[in-house]
């Protein structure tokens, strides 16, 4: 793996959550609710929610990655999870941070298919060996991502304390 990395600043965050809503609207695409995979999407959830008007916003967590360019062999859905009746014939859009091999938004798009009246993807960052093309790209990279809310190391370690 190169060691080049795709940066992520707060200031460029703020700037994709603006063109990926106008990419949106664009559209004519109106939803219902914002769906956002956690951790990675919750800050893209939420800024898409202001920029669109959307106060229905909702989470779902999902485990895939535990390290850099390490994963689990599947994604896993942890609870809990929004109940898919809960978005019965809603437009939903989902939002996370990055479609790296797209596994976990196949894996959430198709846990909510056929209880939404229609689904569609917003990431930050598509890959091109994605299985999953989001609706709404704001940028495209091949590189590792280095996002500002992950670049640094926890100040706790969960598995042991407070970090160094």
């Amino acid at each position: 793996m190169s060691d080049e990395r795709e940066t992520l600043t707060y200031e460029l965050f703020g700037t994709a959550v603006r063109e990926l809503a106008q990419q949106v609207v664009n559209s004519g695409f109106e939803p219902d609710v914002v769906l956002a995979i956690a951790r990675g999407g919750l800050g893209l959830g939420m800024g898409l929610g202001y920029a669109l008007d959307v106060k229905n916003l909702s989470a779902v967590n999902v485990e895939f990655y535990t390290g850099i360019d390490e994963r689990l062999d599947v994604p896993i859905m942890l609870p809990p999870t929004p109940a898919a009746i809960d978005l019965s014939g809603l437009k939903v859009l989902i939002a996370d941070d990055v479609s790296d091999s797209g596994r976990t938004l196949e894996l959430v798009r198709s846990f909510f298919a056929d209880h939404v009246a229609e689904a569609r993807i917003a990431v930050i960052y598509e890959k091109p060996r994605t299985i999953v093309h989001a609706d709404y790209v704001w940028r495209h990279t091949d590189l590792w991502i280095n996002f500002p809310w992950s670049t640094e190391p926890p100040l706790v370690d969960r598995r042991g304390g407070l970090a160094h």
